[in-house]
C-alpha cells in the first residue's frame, strides 16, 4: 500500500473517531433544531445563517442597526447568486433561501428559537452582555452557542442561569465554505448539548470536533508559536516569501505571511506595543492586500511579489546584519512546526482534544494542513518524535513556554509516537 493510500485510511478512521465523544452515551436524547436564531449579520453571521438556509431550516438574524442588516443580507444574497451563476443550483433557489432567513433589531424575536449562535466580534464584556440577555428571552432547554474563536466559554456561561445549555460553536471562515467546526464544551455544558452540537454539525455538513475550553481552543492554540517563530526567522534573517515559499512546497496553500497580508496587519494593531516591523509596515500603510502592499507588493489582481522595501525595513528595524547566514528550508520548516506539535503534546496532556487524531482533523480541515501527512501529531510520529524534542529544547533556552510537553518526552523516552496513545 502506498503513503498516499495509507494517509487516505488514516484521515477516513480519523474523521470517523472525532464523531465519538468518550464519554457522551450514543443514546443521548438530542435537541430538535427546527429554528436557528444568530446574533450578528456580519461575515461570520451571515454564513452560519446560509448553512441552515441551505438545508431548508428557518433562521432569524439579530442585529443592533438596521444599516448592518441591510450590508449582510446583501453578501448573502450575492453569494448565493455567484453559486446560482456557476450552476450549483437553479436562479431561482437563491430567493427560496433567502426567503428562509428572516431578521430584526430586536434580541426577543429570538425567544421561540432552538439554538442561537452568537457571531459578534471576538470581546468577551459583549459576549457576557448578550448572554445574560439571551438568558433571560431564550426558551428553556435552547441551546446557547457562542461562536468564539478562543474566548473562555465557562466565562460566558456563568453569566447564565443555565451553563449547562451553553457550548462554543467555532466556525471557520468564510463559514459557508470553510468545513470544520470546533465544537468547545464548557465545564458544565450537558450530554445533551454536545451530542445535538454534533448531530447539527453533521446535518449541516460540517466536520466536527469536540474541544476543551483554553485560549485559542485546538487550531489557534497551536497556531500561535507558528506564527511566533515565523516572525522569529526574519530576525535570523529568513526573508517573509522564504518562509511562505517553504510552507507552500510543504503542502499548506498558504504561508504565515501571506496570510497575515490577507488578514490585514492593522487588525488588532496597536501602535508602539508590539512588533516594530509591523509598525512600520501599518505607517507606510502597508496594511495588507487591502492595500496593495503588506509584507509583499500587490498588483490589480492581487498578484504578490516579494518587496525591497520590505527587505530593507527587515534589516533596519530588526536589526538584520546582510553578513548573516539565513536558515535552510529545512530548519525554517522545522522552526514552524515543530512547535506547533509540542503545544500539541500539551493539548493532549491537559484533556482539551481527546486524541491525537482529533487535533489533525482541526489542522487539515480548519488550516489546510496536507492531508497526504496526515495532519501535525501524525507527520510528527513519521519525522521522529526525537527531532521535535530536540527543537523545543533548543527553542526553550530562549523561552520556558517552548519546553518540551512531559507527555513528548515520555514518548521520547518509551520510543513511542502519538499512534500509540
Amino acid at each position: 500500500m502506498t503513503d498516499h493510500a495509507d494517509s487516505a485510511d488514516y484521515v477516513t478512521e480519523a474523521l470517523r473517531a472525532a464523531r465519538v465523544v468518550d464519554d457522551v452515551p450514543e443514546d443521548t436524547s438530542l435537541i430538535p433544531i427546527a429554528r436557528v436564531g444568530i446574533i450578528g449579520a456580519g461575515t461570520m453571521g451571515g454564513g452560519i445563517a446560509m448553512n441552515f438556509a441551505n438545508i431548508g431550516v428557518p433562521v432569524h438574524i439579530v442585529e443592533t442597526k438596521q444599516e448592518a442588516l441591510d450590508r449582510g443580507f446583501g453578501v448573502i444574497r450575492g453569494n448565493y447568486e455567484r453559486s446560482a451563476k456557476r450552476g450549483r443550483f437553479p436562479m431561482e433557489e437563491v430567493a427560496t433561501r433567502m426567503g428562509r432567513i428572516s431578521q430584526s433589531l430586536d434580541m426577543a424575536d429570538l425567544a421561540d428559537c432552538d439554538i442561537v449562535i452568537e457571531a459578534v466580534f471576538e470581546n468577551m464584556d459583549l459576549k457576557k452582555s448578550i448572554f445574560s440577555r439571551l438568558d433571560g428571552i431564550v426558551k428553556q432547554g435552547a441551546i446557547l452557542a457562542s461562536n468564539t474563536s478562543g474566548l473562555d466559554v465557562d466565562e460566558i456561561a456563568a453569566v447564565t442561569k443555565r451553563p449547562e445549555s451553553v457550548i462554543g460553536l467555532h466556525f471557520f471562515s468564510p463559514a459557508n465554505v470553510m468545513k470544520l467546526l470546533e465544537i468547545v464544551r464548557g465545564e458544565k455544558t450537558s450530554d445533551a448539548v454536545i451530542a445535538s452540537s454534533l448531530d447539527m454539525a453533521e446535518r449541516i455538513g460540517k466536520i466536527a470536533v469536540v474541544v476543551g475550553v483554553c485560549p485559542g481552543f485546538v487550531g489557534n492554540r497551536m497556531l500561535y508559536p507558528r506564527q511566533l517563530q515565523a516572525a522569529e526567522l526574519l530576525k535570523r534573517g529568513a526573508m517573509p516569501w522564504d518562509v511562505d515559499r517553504v510552507l507552500k512546497d510543504f503542502g499548506f496553500k498558504m504561508g504565515p505571511f501571506e496570510m497575515s497580508d490577507l488578514a490585514g496587519l492593522d487588525i488588532g494593531w496597536v501602535p508602539g506595543e508590539g512588533d516594530p516591523l509591523r509598525d512600520a509596515l501599518c505607517k507606510a500603510d502597508r496594511r495588507g492586500q487591502k492595500t496593495r502592499a503588506g509584507y509583499y507588493d500587490y498588483d490589480e489582481n492581487r498578484f504578490a511579489s516579494p518587496s525591497p522595501m520590505v527587505a530593507d525595513l527587515i534589516r533596519e528595524k530588526l536589526d538584520v546584519s546582510d553578513e548573516l547566514d539565513p536558515p535552510s528550508d529545512r530548519e525554517i520548516l522545522e522552526t514552524c512546526l515543530f512547535p506547533m506539535v509540542n503545544e500539541g503534546a500539551k493539548i493532549l496532556e491537559e484533556g482539551i482534544a481527546q486524541r491525537p487524531s482529533d487535533i489533525d482533523v482541526v489542522w487539515m480541515f480548519g488550516y489546510n494542513w496536507p492531508q497526504d501527512s496526515g495532519g501535525p501529531m501524525r507527520w510528527a510520529d513519521s519525522v521522529g518524535l526525537e527531532r521535535v524534542e530536540a527543537k523545543a529544547r533548543e527553542l526553550g533556552r530562549t523561552s520556558d513556554w517552548y519546553d518540551p510537553a512531559p507527555l513528548l518526552q515520555r514518548l521520547v523516552r518509551d520510543d513511542r509516537g502519538f499512534a500509540d496513545l
